[in-house]
């Protein structure tokens, strides 16, 4: 059956009926504009009276949800009408005033009595989803909570459980009217195929993003370096992962990217440890150099010296032109995003306690030593004597 069947028998079915009704109350009314006799009087007492009669119904469904939700107040008492139960109650009292107060109007301007129960079923199943669909997120909320779930993972399966709640519920209303739901699935699988051929690369982003929430690499808020790019985690969506650089810049990465790359988090066991390179020349003696730097160390504010986590100055190696340190310090993990200037300002400062001391930093250097070898005597003698 092609679509433009299908609106046929939807009109015909729920809207012939009223159609049909109106074109009696107001056929008078055209026969008026023709020139034939109305009785203005008679039509103008239908249309009022339908109409007084309609708000009569609402009226009536109004004050009975009036009437249930102040012996809801009465009995939950004013602390508990302001929470999440008190306020899906009364969305659903709500929902079934108005539906009922539809079924009754429509059923007084002549709509079929199928028509009618094919809508308050409809109705009813839709009520009935709503409140599957509040019980599941209840538990979800619940059992994240108590299981220190990620939020992400929670967002997730109430996302996926809404579109399947939302999809079955729509199939289950076009039953109730007489719809092939079977063909209607049918084209909807077909069209999925055809979709998820046309987006693999969006599906593989989509996996992989399920794949690194249950998983849990990083959190939002981790420092992390994923495929070549640092940066603080604001985001972790199906298809993208979203990172804040120091300069304020958003980076996306693709999901696909992040889940086939190295990632490594700077904030997963919380304090984090700077290893900064300091270098003094051969003649100086590191064990003085080591005295110099430790209390700039430890005076720092933003250093870290619990157990386990004391400032150091290691000899780390000989270099070519230096005696190679190296100053282990532990910066907590909200130090992380000023990471660059804390490793600035120690090395401002351990630079000026050297210099006081009149401990050399070397810079690279290389001497050149040249022999009298036979044709470079005439070429190098006028340096001789300037030497001389």
């Amino acid at each position: 059956m092609d679509s433009k069947g299908v609106v046929q028998i939807m009109m015909e079915s729920f809207g012939a009926d009223l159609i049909e009704q109106l074109r009696r109350n107001l056929g008078d009314a055209f026969q008026a504009v023709s020139g034939e006799n109305l009785d203005w009087g008679a039509l103008l007492v239908q249309v009022l009276g339908q109409l007084l009669v309609s708000v009569i119904y609402l009226g009536v469904f109004l004050g009975v949800y009036l009437i249930l939700i102040a012996a809801i107040r009465l009995g939950l008492g004013e602390r508990r009408t302001k929470t999440p139960l008190y306020i899906q109650m009364r969305s659903g009292l709500r929902y079934l005033a108005g539906l009922g107060a539809l079924v009754v109007i429509l059923a007084q301007f002549g709509v079929s009595p199928e028509v009618l129960k094919a809508m308050a079923r409809a109705g009813f199943m839709v009520l009935g989803f709503y409140v599957v669909w509040v019980v599941f997120r209840r538990l979800i909320k619940e059992g994240t909570s108590r299981y220190r779930m990620d939020p992400s993972i929670r967002q997730l399966v109430e996302n996926l459980f809404a579109v399947i709640a939302a999809t079955l519920a729509v199939v289950t209303v076009l039953a109730q009217f007489g719809f092939d739901v079977v063909s209607i699935i049918a084209g909807l699988g077909i069209v999925g195929i055809a979709v998820g051929f046309a987006a693999q690369s969006t599906l593989s982003n989509f996996i992989a993003g399920i794949t690194l929430l249950i998983e849990r690499p990083f959190r939002i808020g981790d420092w992390v370096t994923i495929n070549g790019q640092e940066g603080k985690v604001v985001k972790i969506a199906l298809r993208t992962t979203w990172l804040r650089t120091r300069d304020n810049i958003f980076t996306m990465i693709p999901n696909d990217s992040v889940a086939s790359t190295d990632i490594i988090n700077y904030s997963a066991e919380g304090v984090t440890r700077l290893n900064i390179p300091v270098g003094i020349a051969y003649k100086e003696s590191a064990k003085a150099a080591r005295e110099v730097l430790m209390p700039v160390l430890l005076a720092h504010p933003e250093v870290l010296q619990g157990a386990g986590m004391e400032p150091r100055v290691l000899l780390k190696s000989l270099g070519d032109s230096s005696v190679n340190l190296e100053v282990k310090v532990w910066i907590t993990p909200d130090n992380l995003d000023v990471r660059p200037r804390i490793m600035a300002d120690i090395l401002e400062q351990m630079k000026e306690a050297l210099d006081a001391a009149g401990i050399e930093i070397p810079f690279p250097h290389l001497q050149l030593l040249i022999d009298d070898a036979k044709g470079l005597k005439p070429v190098l003698e006028p340096f001789y004597r300037l030497r001389g």
